[in-house]
C-alpha cells in the first residue's frame, strides 16, 4: 500500500495533467450551432464592402528595410503597422473621416469614408514638417482626441524610430488638408542632426488617451514594442534584440504616461505635457506591448490600464491616482483548481495582441475579451473571454482595493478562445439587437513558404538564445505564417455560444488583418466599420444590415466654447464618461466615451447602444468629470435616436 501511495505521489502531476486535458477536450467539443441557425442568425447582418481612397505615393513597398542584424526576419519586423481610426475630424456631427496608416508608403493619411460624402476631400497624407523626420521612422498608429481642447479632433501618430507626434487641428483651416494640422512634439526635447531626427529611439505600438490622473484633462499612455534601438535603420548591424523569452519576457521598450499640463489655441496651436516614466510599476515596465485599453472599471472615473504584451504577461493596472499624480497598481486573478496558469488575467504567458472592454452579459459590469495566437498545428493558445465575477461595483471596487482582478476567462465556454493569429478586436452592436457581436482582426504573414515548421521549433527554443536575432529562423519576403487568415464576426446565439458568421457575410477573407475602427459614417443609426490590412490596400464595410432594432447614439462633449473657424468643429470628446441604460424591462446595457482601446484600430467617439425591441424612452445614467476635474452624474430619460450632451457642471441636450 505504502509503495502504492508513493507512486501515486511520484505520477499526481501527471495525472492531474492529462484530467485537466480531458476536462479542455470535452470543452473544446460542446456543440455548436446548427447550419440552419447559423444562416438564420447571419440574416440579420448585411455589410458592402468598399474601397477606401488613398492619396498618391511617393514610395511603395511591400517589406521594411531593417537594422543588418535583423535581415534575415524581415517578414517578420515588417508585421505590424497597417492602422486605422474613425472619427468626426471636419465637424460635420458624423463619424466618417478615417486615419489610415499604410506601411505600404509609411504614409499617415486622412481620407473620407467612402459611399456618401466621400468627395468632400481629397485624400491626404499628414506632414510632419517642420518637424525632423528621417528614412528608418516608419508610423504605426493614430489615435483622434482633443488634446489641445480648442473643440476640434486633433490626431496622434505614434512610430518606430521616434516619439509621438501631435497633429493639432488648426482653426483657421478652411478644409481637411495637410497644412490644416500643426504638428506638435508630444516629448519635448526632440533633437535634429543634418535635418533629421536624433531623439529618443522609440518603437511604439501600443497607445491611448485617457484623464489617467482625474484633472478633468486627457493624457495619453504610450507603450512601446523593441527596447530604444534603430530597428529599420539597414545602416547599422546590431544594438537590437529580440524577446529573451516566449512565455514571460520583460526587455522591451519603455511603458509612459505623458501627462497633459497646458495648451494653447489659434493658427499655431500647442499642447504640451510631462513624461512620466514612474507611473507604470516597475514590474509592468519590460513587456512587449502591442495593445492598451483605458478604461474604468470600477465607476470612480478614473480609468484603469488594460496593457496587452506579446510573450508573455499582459497587465490590468487599477487607478490610485490623484490630480497630478498618476499612480497604479497591478491587480490579477485567483487561479482555480482546474485552471491552467496561462489563462489566469495578469499570469498569462500568451501573446497579447488585441483588447476591448464590453459588458457582454448585461450586469452592469465590464467583460473584457484578448487576442492571443490561437493556430492548430501552428501554436494554440487561447484568446481570453474574461467575464466579470464581481456581485456588483462596491464588491469589484473593493477586490481591485485589495489586489485581486475577478474575472475569469470562459472563451472555451462561449466558443471564442480559438481562430488564428489574432490582433485587435472591437465589440459592437451592429444591427441594434441588444447583443454585442465580437470582430476581430488576424492573420500574421502572406506569402507562399510555410513557415510554421520553424516557428514551432523557435517556440520550443532556450530561453536564453531567443533574445539574440541571430538564433532566430529565416522569415523573409514570400514566407507565409497565417497568411490565410481572416477577419472573425463572433455573434451571439440562443444558448449563449458564439458562431464566427464571417465566412456567410462575405467578411472571411484570406488576407492579414490588423485593425478595424467603428462608427455610424453615415448617420443611419448602424455602426459600420474599417479594416486595416497589413500589406493590402484598406477596407470599408458598409452596414446594410436589414431590421435593425432600436438605439441610442450619444454624441457627449464638454461643455466649452470651440475655437472659431470656416470648419465647424466637433467639440471636446469626453473621453471617459460612462453611460448606463436601463430599459422598462429592467435590462442593463452599459458604454464609455473610448480613448482608444485596441491594437492599432480606434473607434469613434460616440456611444452606440442597440436596444432591441425597445420603443419608448429610457433611463439613462451618464457619468463623467468635468474641466475642474469633479465628477457628475445625471439620470435623464432619453428616446430612442440620436442625442447629444454638454457635459459641463449638469448634462444639457444640444
Amino acid at each position: 500500500m505504502r509503495s502504492t501511495l508513493g507512486w501515486l505521489r511520484k505520477q499526481l502531476a501527471g495525472i492531474v495533467a492529462l484530467l485537466l486535458m480531458a476536462g479542455l477536450f470535452v470543452v473544446a467539443q460542446l456543440p455548436t450551432v446548427s447550419t440552419a441557425e447559423a444562416d438564420t442568425m447571419a440574416s440579420k447582418y448585411a455589410f458592402e464592402p468598399l474601397t477606401i481612397a488613398l492619396p498618391e505615393a511617393a514610395k511603395s513597398q511591400s517589406i521594411r528595410t531593417v537594422n543588418k542584424e535583423y535581415e534575415h526576419i524581415r517578414a517578420w519586423i515588417s508585421s505590424v503597422g497597417a492602422a486605422i481610426a474613425v472619427n468626426d475630424l471636419d465637424g460635420d456631427k458624423l463619424a466618417n473621416d478615417l486615419c489610415f496608416v499604410d506601411p505600404r508608403s509609411d504614409q499617415v493619411v486622412v481620407t473620407p469614408t467612402p459611399g456618401k460624402g466621400g468627395d468632400r476631400y481629397a485624400p491626404f497624407a499628414l506632414d510632419a514638417a517642420p518637424l525632423p523626420m528621417g528614412k528608418y521612422i516608419a508610423p504605426m498608429g493614430c489615435v483622434p482626441a482633443d488634446l489641445n481642447e480648442d473643440g476640434r479632433v486633433d490626431l496622434l501618430a505614434y512610430y518606430w524610430g521616434r516619439t509621438p507626434i501631435a497633429f493639432l487641428a488648426k482653426p483657421v483651416a478652411t478644409k481637411l488638408e495637410p497644412s490644416a494640422y500643426e504638428p506638435v512634439e508630444l516629448v519635448p526635447g526632440n533633437n535634429s542632426k543634418n535635418g533629421e531626427y536624433s531623439g529618443p529611439l522609440w518603437n511604439t505600438n501600443a497607445a491611448s488617451v485617457g484623464d489617467f490622473d482625474g484633472d478633468g484633462h486627457q493624457d495619453v499612455f504610450i507603450g512601446n514594442y523593441f527596447p530604444d534601438s534603430a530597428v529599420l535603420d539597414d545602416r547599422v548591424d546590431g544594438g537590437v534584440e529580440m524577446n529573451k523569452s516566449m512565455s514571460h519576457a520583460d526587455n522591451a521598450g519603455g511603458k509612459y504616461i505623458l501627462r497633459f499640463t497646458g495648451a494653447t489655441q489659434g493658427a499655431k496651436p500647442t499642447a504640451t505635457f510631462a513624461l512620466d516614466d514612474k507611473a507604470i510599476p516597475a514590474d509592468a515596465q519590460g513587456g512587449w506591448s502591442l495593445a492598451a485599453s483605458a478604461t474604468d472599471v470600477d465607476g470612480d472615473n478614473l480609468p484603469e490600464l488594460y496593457i496587452g504584451n506579446d510573450f508573455g504577461h499582459d497587465r490590468l493596472l487599477y487607478n490610485k491616482s490623484r490630480p497630478g499624480h498618476v499612480e497604479f497598481a497591478e491587480v490579477k486573478g485567483i487561479r482555480g483548481a482546474a485552471e491552467p496558469k496561462s489563462k489566469v488575467l495578469g499570469n498569462d504567458s500568451f501573446k497579447g495582441m488585441g483588447v476591448d472592454f464590453a459588458d457582454l452579459d448585461h450586469d452592469g459590469l465590464y467583460d473584457l475579451y484578448v487576442s492571443n495566437i490561437t493556430t492548430s498545428w501552428g501554436i494554440e493558445e487561447s484568446h481570453f473571454q474574461f467575464m466579470n465575477t464581481a456581485k456588483d461595483t462596491a464588491d469589484l471596487r473593493g477586490r481591485l482595493q485589495g489586489g485581486e482582478a475577478p474575472w475569469v476567462d470562459r472563451s472555451a465556454q462561449a466558443g471564442t478562445a480559438w481562430s488564428g493569429w489574432g490582433w485587435d478586436v472591437k465589440i459592437a452592436d451592429y444591427n441594434n439587437s441588444g447583443e454585442s457581436v465580437i470582430t476581430q482582426a488576424t492573420g500574421f504573414v502572406k506569402g507562399d513558404v510555410n513557415r510554421w515548421p520553424q516557428l514551432q521549433e523557435l517556440a520550443t527554443s532556450n530561453d536564453e538564445l531567443l533574445k539574440h536575432p541571430y538564433f532566430w529562423p529565416n522569415m523573409v519576403a514570400g514566407d507565409d505564417v497565417g497568411g490565410d487568415h481572416t477577419l472573425h464576426f463572433w455573434a451571439k446565439g440562443s444558448d449563449g455560444r458564439y458562431t464566427d458568421l464571417a465566412p456567410r457575410l462575405g467578411l472571411a477573407v484570406p488576407v492579414p488583418t490588423r485593425g478595424i475602427a467603428t462608427g455610424d459614417a453615415d448617420g443611419d443609426g448602424k455602426l459600420d466599420f474599417a479594416v486595416a490590412r497589413q500589406w493590402e490596400q484598406p477596407i470599408f464595410y458598409r452596414n446594410v444590415s436589414p431590421d435593425s432594432g432600436s438605439y441610442l447614439n450619444l454624441k457627449l462633449v464638454h461643455d466649452k466654447a470651440s475655437a472659431e473657424g470656416p470648419l465647424p468643429a466637433a467639440g471636446t470628446a469626453a473621453i471617459g464618461a460612462q453611460v448606463t441604460v436601463i430599459t422598462p424591462d429592467g435590462k442593463k446595457y452599459m458604454d464609455r466615451v473610448d480613448g482608444g482601446s485596441g491594437h492599432s484600430g480606434k473607434r469613434s467617439h460616440e456611444v452606440q447602444i442597440g436596444l432591441g425591441k425597445v420603443t419608448g424612452p429610457v433611463k439613462v445614467c451618464l457619468q463623467w468629470r468635468d474641466l475642474t476635474g469633479t465628477i457628475r452624474t445625471q439620470e435623464v430619460q432619453l428616446t430612442p435616436g440620436n442625442h447629444t450632451f454638454q457635459l459641463g457642471a449638469q448634462a444639457k441636450e444640444k
